[in-house]
């Protein structure tokens, strides 16, 4: 399960909507649902999101959450290390061999060892 997906599925059951009336009211079907959900497809577009935002009426700082999840929860990542330090390619190959063997503390852990994400300019227009 990906945070977005986490997020998706703890909104449903707060409000106690079945995916299946979720999927019918946002145009998807309920196995794409299912498996955004699940962590089985890849991240969602801003459109859905937007459309997730919108179904469950959320503002402000819980639909900044929602996109910053979304953002998040691409379930296969590829890391390009070219360029970089040799140190930076030896922690991605270790963590991608190792992340699967990682407590929950030990993931805690490393977020929290990690700097603040920085915010990147969107490329997206806003709507006025």
């Amino acid at each position: 399960m990906t945070p977005f997906g986490r997020k998706l599925r703890d909104l449903r059951a707060a409000r106690g909507i079945l995916l299946k009336d979720m999927a019918a009211a946002l145009r998807v079907t309920p196995a794409y649902l299912s498996a955004l959900e699940h962590g089985r497809r890849g991240r969602p577009s801003w459109r859905l999101v937007q459309a997730i935002i919108g179904y469950f009426n959320v503002i402000w700082d819980e639909a900044e959450e929602i996109e910053r999840l979304a953002r998040l929860s691409h379930p296969r990542i590829v890391i390009d290390t070219s360029g970089l330090d040799p140190r930076a390619t030896e922690l991605a190959n270790r963590l991608s061999e190792e992340i699967a063997h990682l407590s929950g503390a030990d993931i805690e852990k490393l977020l929290a060892s990690l700097p603040p994400r920085r915010r990147r300019a969107s490329a997206r227009p806003r709507p006025a």
